[in-house]
């Protein structure tokens, strides 16, 4: 079993036809089905269902090797032209809505340093971003909690909040401050992808047992902010993803002593495995921007 045969494998995975595989390899329709059969002789196991392409078992499992094994070649020819090149390579991160705010500023000290080097923030949900990093698919992920697996690495890199928001017209805003109980009595626009502070918030409101209205779900936080500036009920969201509306005013935050609750974004990376020298240079920057910025940004690694 060589890469080759693993490449053509993928190509027919992801066309479901050998003859749309040969025309993206650029090769015949015999010769690809020649390799398919070698590799099944050779494993010992069916991997195509021939009438429609789809994968067999062993085909599902052998898909998601084979497309870390070809990330991998792709990692070391990028380290050997890196090598090659010095300032040139490239950057890859996975960020969700909210990490990808604090990426802004220290992308842009990045860039005004390393010009020349290509930097690409793939959208990841939080869930699977570790995955993303194990599988050599990005250099380096964004999350806002403590990864649980020991291969991976973590940096805090940034301290955040919990803020309440509601409207300029919202009754609460002129006070600026209000108990969970009162919180009890309004409808909240939530997020509707699960995450470890959601569930942290429900036990909140459930340890003093007070009701929690999300009565509206939406698909992000950019939605949230706008459908709260309205004046329809109060949000819960990172203060970093509402700063520069609680600056210029669209929305008020409210302090809620209940709900005071503070977070750490981390960078990760896989603990075993040699940094290029893009990604080397992208942890000199995040650790010289936390140190002239100072808080909330930081630069303190885990120590197991």
């Amino acid at each position: 079993m060589d890469l080759f045969q693993l490449e053509t494998f993928l190509a027919v995975a992801e066309e479901r036809s050998f003859s749309r595989a040969a025309a993206r390899l650029h090769r015949t329709q015999p010769a690809v089905s020649q390799v398919i059969a070698k590799l099944e002789s050779e494993l010992g196991e069916t991997l195509l269902e021939r009438a429609d392409g789809t994968l067999t078992d062993a085909g599902e499992v052998l898909r998601e090797y084979a497309q870390k094994l070809l990330n991998l070649r792709g990692d070391a020819e990028a380290a050997l032209i890196d090598l090659r090149s010095l300032h040139t390579g490239r950057l890859r991160l996975a960020a969700n809505e909210y990490t990808c705010l604090y990426l802004l500023p220290v992308l842009d000290a990045f860039r005004r340093e390393h010009p020349r080097v290509k930097v690409t923030v793939q959208r990841a949900l939080a869930s699977r971003i570790a995955d993303e990093v194990l599988s050599h698919s990005v250099d380096f992920g964004l999350l806002s909690f403590r990864p649980e697996d020991p291969q991976v690495r973590s940096t805090a890199v940034y301290r955040d909040e919990l803020v309440c928001i509601v409207g300029p017209q919202h009754a609460l805003a002129k006070a600026g401050k209000a108990s969970i109980q009162r919180l009890g009595k309004e409808v909240f626009a939530a997020h509707n992808v699960a995450s470890p502070m959601r569930q942290k918030v429900i036990a909140a409101f459930r340890r003093f047992k007070t009701p929690l209205n999300m009565d509206v779900e939406l698909p992000s936080l950019e939605a949230i902010k706008r459908f709260v500036e309205r004046g329809n009920g109060v949000a819960l969201v990172p203060r970093l993803a509402a700063e520069s509306e609680l600056r210029n005013g669209t929305l008020r935050a409210i302090d809620v002593p209940e709900l005071a609750m503070e977070r750490r974004l981390r960078l990760i990376q896989r603990r075993q495995t040699a940094l290029s020298h893009a990604a080397r240079a992208f942890l000199t920057v995040v650790e010289k921007h936390a140190v002239m910025q100072g808080d909330p940004f930081c630069f303190l690694p885990d120590r197991t």
